[in-house]
C-alpha cells in the first residue's frame, strides 16, 4: 500500500486540492480530519471540523480516542486501499497519525507550496481568516448527518486538462465549524416555521397550519404538524406532495437533513381563505 504525506498549514488550501493531489499520485483513498474517504465517499470516522473546540478538534484529527482509531484501522484493512493520501498541518501531525494508524513510512511527502502558488496559498488564508470557511474533500450530501445546522456550500471541483479544457474530478463541501471565529452557523425555529408555512400555504390544498413543533439536533430536523386542509382535494396526495416540497425546500435553504416529518390533517374548510367555514372532525 502506497503512503503519501500532504503537507500545509492550517488554511492553505489542502482539502482544496486533497482530490487532485491523490489522483495525480494514484491514491485511493484520503485521510483527513479524522476522516476516511474514499472516492467522494466517507468510508469511516467523524470529522475534527465537527469537534466543539480547538483542542478536540486536533484530537480527533490525531485518531486520540481510542474507538475512532479501530474504526479507521479496520476500514483500512477491509477496503484494502491501493494508497493513502494523509493530510497534515506538520510533519509530525503526519508521522503521528501514520504512526497511531499503523500504516508504516511514507513513500513521498508533497508540500502545499509544491501544488499551489503563493498567491493561490495567501487567498485560501484570507478565505478561512475572514469568513471561517473549512473545506470538506467530500459532497455536502455525505456530511448531511454530522454537519445539520452547519454552513453547507456544495461545490464542484475541476482540473485543467489544456486550454479551455476542464475535468470535473469530484466535490467539496464548505462548513463552518464551531471553532472557527464566527462560531456555529445556527438557524431558529422560528426561521424554520417561517418556511415550512410558506411551502403549504401556497398550495391551494392546504388552508394553514394550526400547530407547528420543530426539534433541531445535530442529526437533523424533526417536524411535527397540525393543518386544515381544503375541501375537495385528494387529501393524501396532497400531505405527500407538502412532504416532499418541505424536504426539498429545507435541503436547498440551509443543508437541513429531515429526519422525521409528520402532518395531521385536523379539519377542513370549504373553501380557502375563508376558515370559519371550517368541517370539525376530520382527521
Amino acid at each position: 500500500m502506497k503512503i503519501v504525506a500532504f503537507v500545509g498549514q492550517s488554511g492553505t488550501g489542502k482539502s482544496h486540492r486533497a482530490l487532485w493531489v491523490a489522483r495525480e499520485n494514484g491514491l485511493d483513498f484520503i485521510i483527513d480530519d479524522g476522516l476516511l474517504i474514499n472516492e467522494n465517499t466517507i468510508v469511516a470516522g467523524k470529522s475534527a471540523k465537527k469537534a466543539p473546540s480547538r483542542i478536540s478538534s486536533i484530537k480527533v484529527a490525531l485518531f486520540m480516542e481510542p474507538e475512532h482509531r479501530d474504526e479507521i484501522k479496520k476500514a483500512i484493512l477491509e477496503k484494502k486501499p491501493k494508497g493513502i493520501l494523509v493530510l497534515g498541518t506538520s510533519e509530525g501531525m503526519v508521522d503521528k497519525i501514520a504512526d497511531v494508524l499503523g500504516l508504516g513510512g511514507f513513500d513521498k511527502r508533497i508540500y502545499i507550496e509544491d501544488v499551489a502558488s503563493s498567491f493561490e496559498i495567501e487567498q485560501a488564508r484570507k478565505t478561512r481568516m475572514k469568513q471561517g470557511k473549512h473545506v470538506i474533500p467530500v459532497p455536502a450530501m455525505e456530511l448531511k448527518k454530522q454537519f445539520s445546522g452547519y454552513f453547507l456550500d456544495p461545490l464542484q471541483i475541476f482540473r485543467r486538462k489544456g486550454k479551455g479544457q476542464f475535468q470535473n474530478i469530484g466535490e467539496k463541501a464548505v462548513v463552518r465549524p464551531t471553532f472557527s471565529y464566527y462560531g456555529k452557523y445556527t438557524i431558529s425555529d422560528y426561521a424554520i416555521y417561517q418556511l415550512v408555512n410558506y411551502i403549504v400555504t401556497s398550495m391551494p390544498e392546504i388552508e394553514r397550519i394550526s400547530r407547528f413543533r420543530t426539534n433541531n439536533t445535530p442529526d437533523g430536523l424533526y417536524l411535527d404538524m397540525d393543518v386544515i386542509m381544503v375541501y375537495g382535494y385528494n387529501l393524501v396526495k396532497s400531505v405527500k406532495t407538502a412532504m416532499k416540497s418541505i424536504i426539498k425546500e429545507l435541503d436547498k435553504f440551509a443543508g437541513f437533513n429531515v429526519n422525521y416529518l409528520k402532518i395531521n390533517i385536523k379539519n377542513l374548510v370549504l373553501k380557502k381563505g375563508l376558515p370559519h367555514n371550517e368541517i370539525h372532525g376530520g382527521k
